[in-house]
């Protein structure tokens, strides 16, 4: 899965298959559905002439800059179409392969019915393919963890504990990136710290009631919300171009006073944090110790503050492999041995990692041919969604399968 989110993409989002035909989704940089459909590039139809016709004209009218195409049955057939009209249009556009774990299960759930009453199953799990690239954490949290794929031995565990694990690591990473007060749904909402499915969803009702929230100390509003509730999520919620600048960042409304007589010290306006944060703070501050003691809050509070000062905001996905998009590789035809490619790790097993690198399938990376020192299992080096540089190592046309290595000249 991709953790870095895309921002500004306007998608053409498709669902391959081949007799029920490929489901289509158009949504915009926000991912609201535009428009839907179904076409049928592949078998037994083969209606590769209408399916362009189709792309070209929602990507004219929606001003599509990327296509992502899931990579389940007829992955590769739909995408050397869509590989052949960017080629053939010229168009602005690229494309790139998204995983599709657990989208059946989300479009078919009672949260998907709720979410999107009017729409069938197929094209919810189309705009799901879409929105994973747009916004991957918004997206997978309406998803049971169990469904995602986290692993071929998950079924031997037991299943209560593996819940309760699986549910905390979410919740930690969704508290870690922070989410958008304003355009969260409750799915994501309910995974904050303090806040349950209820008054997830009694915040989105809220906001949808009185428009969007302009200031934290709103949330005391919601029903259900009470003080302590706001103590523990306040934190990880921000709000973009609100009252209070420091509502964009991850600093807790209970050092406001703090912070605010912070920027004082250092010369800062709080309305300089809209535009990219103060990468001098600390530089500014002086002296940590002595300054946490004036402002009557301890040390690694202060040291947090500052970071946050520096980047209002940052989203710690940033720092994640960017997107792989396009790839000229489409077919064995295009593979040489020792040649270069750059591909996403879909599965990790005991004995190496199967990565995918553009072709209907995988290449294999065996565990001797990840490091140069003994490792004990490819979990060490790899892990799934990590987008990694490979060598083609050997090509097996008749039994497709090809072999790869992480080690250059080898």
């Amino acid at each position: 899965m991709q953790g870095r989110p895309v921002k500004d993409a306007r998608v053409i989002a498709i669902d391959p298959g081949y007799r029920t035909g490929c489901k289509v989704a158009v949504l915009d940089e926000r991912g609201k559905l535009l428009d839907y459909t179904t076409i049928y590039p592949t078998q037994p139809k083969n209606d590769v002439a209408g399916a362009k016709r189709v792309l070209s004209a929602y990507a004219e009218k929606y001003k599509i800059n990327v296509i992502v195409i899931g990579n389940g049955t007829a992955s590769r057939e739909t995408e050397e179409v869509v590989a052949d009209f960017i080629e053939s249009t010229g168009l602005p556009i690229q494309y790139t392969i998204v995983n599709e774990a657990g989208a059946s299960v989300y479009s078919a759930s009672k949260l998907a019915s709720e979410e999107y009453p009017n729409l069938d199953v197929t094209t919810r799990g189309a705009m799901s393919l879409g929105r994973r690239l747009q916004d991957p954490l918004a997206e997978l949290v309406k998803i049971p963890v169990k469904s995602i794929g986290v692993g071929q031995y998950q079924h031997d565990l037991n299943q209560g504990a593996l819940e309760h694990a699986l549910t905390g690591v979410v919740e930690n990473v969704v508290n870690r990136v922070g989410v958008d007060l304003n355009t969260a749904s409750a799915s994501l909402l309910s995974y904050v710290a303090g806040i349950g499915s209820a008054v997830a969803k009694n915040i989105v009702a809220f906001r949808e009631e009185n428009g969007a929230f302009s200031a934290r100390t709103q949330l005391k509003k919601v029903p259900k919300l009470g003080e302590k509730a706001f103590k523990q999520c306040a934190g990880f919620l921000r709000i973009t171009g609100g009252k209070n600048p420091l509502d964009s960042t991850g600093v807790h409304p209970e050092s406001y006073a703090a912070a605010t007589e912070l920027l004082q010290r250092t010369g800062v306006q709080p309305a300089e944090l809209k535009h990219g944060g103060i990468a001098d703070m600390a530089t500014r501050a002086g002296n940590l110790p002595e300054l946490a003691k004036e402002l009557n809050i301890g040390l690694p509070t202060l040291r947090d503050m500052i970071a946050e000062l520096q980047k209002p905001g940052r989203d710690p996905r940033d720092d994640a492999p960017p997107v792989i998009f396009n790839s000229s590789v489409k077919s064995f035809e295009d593979l040489y041995v020792g040649m270069e490619l750059t591909g996403t790790v879909r599965n990790v097993v005991d004995f190496g990692a199967f990565v995918d690198i553009g072709v209907k399938q995988d290449g294999l990376v065996h565990v001797s041919k990840m490091a140069r020192r003994f490792i004990k299992h490819p979990s060490e080096v790899v892990s799934v969604g990590d987008n990694i540089t490979v060598w083609v190592s050997n090509i097996d046309k008749d039994r497709g399968k090809i072999g790869l290595t992480m080690l250059k000249n080898e």
